[in-house]
């Protein structure tokens, strides 16, 4: 189990990114949470195999038709054991 902190930037908000990485991580039992950033960049603390999680920074560098991903910051974390892939509504600070 790994888990793995991404921030991808570019034109990621008012795209579906956040459907669609949801749609995404449920598909490949990923759990954790993916957010819009004050900043304009999308958020994501995702938890899986590694083969999961590498699907999922693979297709973060693409995104949605819509999107136009600019880059994307990839760092591992501590397992939080999140217990199903959420969508947050709300910018923490």
């Amino acid at each position: 189990m790994k888990h793995f902190i991404i921030t991808v930037y570019g034109k990621v908000q008012g795209v579906s990114f956040r459907a669609a990485t949801k749609a995404i991580a449920d598909q490949l039992s990923i759990k954790g949470f993916v957010r819009n950033q004050v900043d304009g960049s999308v958020y994501i603390e995702a938890e899986g195999d590694q083969f999961s999680i590498n699907y999922l920074v693979d297709w973060c560098k693409e995104g949605p038709d819509t999107a136009v991903v600019e880059k994307v910051d990839v760092s591992e974390g501590e397992i939080k054991n999140y217990l199903n892939f959420e969508i947050v509504k709300k910018h923490r600070i």
